[in-house]
């Protein structure tokens, strides 16, 4: 399928590189996850999933055991998730997804980026039938025969192993995260896995080269990622320098 480790990872774009942005988009899903289930990680699997991810990202303990405890004690806001699609500069795909407690807030932050970079907000569902929702899970490796055994061992419906520069890149269905995952940490003892996540993987990418599109791309991302209230952008954009 052509998915190289690298390649996945930097079509993936993640929002808020900012230290402070990222411990309050992380600590409001957080809220989220244990709001809609059981505040306690070891039963709440979406939530145990959330903490791992925040822990990685250097999010302070402070900041997760907050967002659980304002959602075991019943107060705080009610979020709902908001997904927007459409096309961005270089006529590349784009879906952003956002949790929000305004939603005509929110679609006014959103609409701003595409407006003032020539883009085109769609309709719900424009562009998400080019995209795969998959987990995606990357460690240290270079036998992707050996990874996908074990994964067929464990019955996991797996969409895809590769091997790239000594990492090893799995793929499955969205549904399948947790079930590969205990297959994959039962069969090699201490792995650490670089990529941990549920995602949007472009089926087709674009690539963008030429110079005044790619300025009017990275403006286009650097605005939705100042939107507080959203969560994850995905693209098929390939920028070429």
């Amino acid at each position: 399928m052509g998915r190289a480790f690298e390649v996945r990872k930097s079509s993936m774009a993640k929002t808020a590189n900012a230290k402070t942005k990222v411990n309050s988009k992380y600590g409001k899903e957080i809220y989220v996850a244990a709001k809609n289930g059981e505040p306690d990680p070891e039963v709440n699997q979406s939530l145990k999933r959330l903490i791992e991810r925040a822990k990685r990202d250097q999010v302070p303990a402070h900041v997760i055991e907050k967002a659980i405890e304002k959602a075991a004690g019943g107060a705080g806001e009610d979020y709902a998730t908001a997904r927007y699609e459409g096309y961005g500069p270089g006529n590349c795909m784009v879906i952003v997804d956002c949790l929000t407690d305004n939603p005509n807030r929110t679609i006014k932050d959103v609409r701003l980026p595409f407006t003032k970079t020539d883009s085109k907000i769609g309709t719900p569902g424009c562009v998400a039938h080019m995209f795969d929702h998959l987990a995606v899970l990357g460690f240290s490796g270079d036998d992707d025969e050996v990874v996908l055994e074990a994964l067929m061992m464990a019955d996991v419906d797996v969409t895809d192993v590769e091997v790239e520069d000594g990492k090893v890149s799995v793929f499955a269905p969205h549904t399948e995260y947790y079930k590969a995952k205990t297959a994959l940490e039962e069969a090699f003892e201490g792995i650490i896995f670089e990529v941990d996540e549920i995602t949007f993987v472009p089926q087709v990418h674009i690539e963008i080269t030429d110079a005044d599109v790619i300025a009017n791309f990275d403006k286009f991302i650097a605005m939705l990622e100042d939107c507080d209230d959203v969560q994850n952008v995905y693209h098929n954009a390939t920028v070429v320098n």
